[in-house]
């Protein structure tokens, strides 16, 4: 069973918000769209396209 790591932050500390910021900008588009990819296999499995899903709400 794995670990749950918490990683905690000062919000009001942007450094890190920056760092992030300037490694994504310094990413070419292609390897963005690989990345955004790759968290969506491992979040929904490695199914070809996104899942859909529908909710019908009864309004009075």
């Amino acid at each position: 069973m794995g670990r749950k790591v918490i990683n905690k932050r000062d919000l009001h500390d942007t450094s890190s918000i920056q760092e992030d910021l300037n490694y994504w900008l310094s990413k070419t588009p292609e390897e963005r769209v690989e990345a955004v990819d790759y968290l969506r296999k491992q979040y929904y499995g490695s199914t070809e396209r996104l899942q859909r899903s529908a909710r019908v709400i009864q309004r009075s």
